[in-house]
């Protein structure tokens, strides 16, 4: 296991600049999360700390040795990608055991390594099969096991879920997330999906525009988002978010007073954002109209108008109201959050 350290890097592609000088720890045995929209540069980073991709200035450390200019093969990790990239002509127990094989380890140790980490992974029955006859998930697995049988101070993960279906999609996490815990290896994964960062990841670091715009653990980047992008980035329905100006303590918006907790002085224009399970509806409120209605089982999504304003109301249980309904809605004022309207920075 290990520490990475990553000290003020830069990425550039010719004139354009893709990360724009990143600083950040890794703690020994941590599963870190780097999460943000296609292009924010969060594959460009991880591909650098394999030594697949030059570094433009700055420095990459694991367990404190620069790594640099170090070979991608020198750097003892091992790592996990979107397209599984497993050899089509081998087995399952040929693909896992290769980089073995091409280490020069004697087959006693290779089949023994290949062994462990097929029952980790159970993978057992298929260690006979190649890829073309294994499922999405299954493919996956091969390609986890390669990574395990190296016994790498960090695994580095690319988005690896993306070709998996919904269902299939969430027992990986699991997977990914029961393996972390039994290894305790240091863990770099990349995604774009949100829910997958919240629900795998020791700490997450929030990525746009090559810059990190957040570091946190997931509950507190969800409670206290340090700005707008944050805010609007992570929780899935997405915070509700709208202008308004500070009134008499509260938030005069939409024709209404929205009622929050922090200290802002009168007349500052600010955005209001509240999630969309801290409304609910109420006998008085703030009126508004049924647009959609979502049922999930176990919860119910609505979609909701205010002068033209969408919203989102995330309600558990069951409720009778239908599409066209006037209702009342009431925000929770200890789940407001406030923002500057210019910088987009948290109040």
């Amino acid at each position: 296991m290990a520490s990475v350290s990553f000290h003020e890097v830069k990425k550039d592609f010719g004139k354009t600049k893709v990360l724009h000088g990143i600083s950040l720890d890794i703690f020994d045995g941590e599963f870190m999360v780097l999460v943000g929209p296609s292009g924010c540069g969060k594959s460009t980073l991880l591909r650098m700390l394999a030594g697949l991709e030059d570094i433009s200035a700055g420095n990459i450390a694991i367990d404190g040795r620069v790594v640099n200019d170090v070979e991608s093969k020198d750097r003892d990790i091992a790592m996990v990608f979107q397209s599984y990239a497993l050899y089509p002509h081998m087995t399952v127990a040929d693909n896992m055991g290769f980089s073995l094989k091409l280490r020069k380890d004697d087959r006693k140790r290779i089949a023994e390594r290949v062994s462990v980490a097929a029952k980790i992974l159970n993978l057992e029955p298929y260690l006979a099969r190649y890829p073309r006859e294994l499922s999405g998930g299954q493919r996956q697995r091969v390609a986890m096991g390669r990574a395990i049988v190296r016994d790498p101070k960090v695994f580095l993960f690319d988005e690896p879920l993306s070709n998996l279906d919904a269902k299939l999609r969430v027992a990986m996490r699991s997977e990914i997330k029961a393996l972390h815990q039994r290894l305790k290896t240091t863990t770099v994964y990349v995604t774009h999906d949100q829910v997958e960062a919240m629900t795998m990841a020791d700490r997450i670091a929030v990525m746009n525009d090559g810059r990190i715009e957040q570091l946190g653990e997931p509950l507190e980047l969800y409670d206290r988002p340090a700005n707008l992008f944050v805010a609007q980035f992570i929780g899935s329905p997405a915070m509700n978010v709208f202008e308004g100006v500070v009134e008499n303590g509260q938030v005069r918006a939409l024709g209404a007073q929205w009622p929050v907790r922090a200290s802002v002085q009168d007349g500052q224009r600010v955005k209001y954002g509240i999630r969309p399970e801290h409304i609910e509806f109420g006998a008085s409120g703030i009126p508004a109209v049924v647009e959609v209605v979502e049922p999930m089982g176990a919860e119910t999504e609505f979609l909701i108008k205010l002068q033209d304003q969408p919203f989102t109301v995330m309600s558990h249980g069951r409720s009778g109201a239908g599409p066209g309904d006037r209702v009342f809605v009431v925000p929770q004022a200890a789940n407001a959050h406030l923002f500057d309207s210019a910088s987009g920075k948290r109040l």
